[in-house]
């Protein structure tokens, strides 16, 4: 138990200057369950995003600002694991992820063949 105490540290911190970032555990695991949740997402969409994992992390960023600031849905108990509301964060990514989809599909590079007469 002592030696724990020695080995995991608080978090990261990062000096650049007269800025520091203090980077703890609770912003770490934020990140990697939205990662989680966004490639859960582009799972159910059946669409990937573009920059890989980084997209799929925006993804569920956005997803849980959209059903928690802009679309705030009641009436259900949701799901809280360090402080993400999971199925309202899994919601709002399979939306996002669905917009992306219908607005990027016409920017997608097809190949036609052409007709040979």
């Amino acid at each position: 138990m002592l030696a724990s105490q020695f080995v995991l540290a608080d978090g990261i911190t990062i000096s650049l200057g007269n800025n520091v970032w203090n980077f703890g555990w609770d912003l770490i695991l934020y990140l990697v369950i939205a990662a989680v949740i966004g490639l859960i997402a582009e799972a159910v969409v059946g669409w990937r995003l573009p920059f890989g994992i980084i997209g799929a992390i925006v993804a569920a960023l956005v997803g849980i600002w959209l059903m928690t600031k802009v679309i705030v849905i009641n009436g259900f108990q949701d799901y809280v694991l360090y402080d993400v509301p999971v199925i309202r964060t899994l919601i709002g990514a399979i939306i996002f992820v669905a917009i992306w989809h219908l607005v990027t599909l016409g920017f997608a590079r097809r190949r036609f063949r052409r007709a040979e007469a």
